[in-house]
């Protein structure tokens, strides 16, 4: 079950990736319910995703808090 919320997180996150403001948003209601292990298996998603999107790289700090 656990691995589902981080599915539907990485889907969420790719469909607003649009929008920096509504992606850090998602972001962040996305770390305050996933698993600890969860937010690092994002971490890595993230970097991988936002390589070619310089106005999502600041998310990045999100993570680090």
């Amino acid at each position: 079950m656990p691995r589902a919320m981080l599915d539907y997180t990485k889907t969420v996150l790719q469909k607003v990736s649009f929008d920096a403001k509504l992606f850090a948003k998602e972001l962040k209601k996305a770390v305050s319910r996933l698993l600890p292990d969860e937010i690092e298996e994002l971490k890595i998603w993230l970097r991988y995703f936002i390589v070619d999107k310089p106005e999502l790289q600041p998310t990045l700090l999100l993570l680090k808090a």
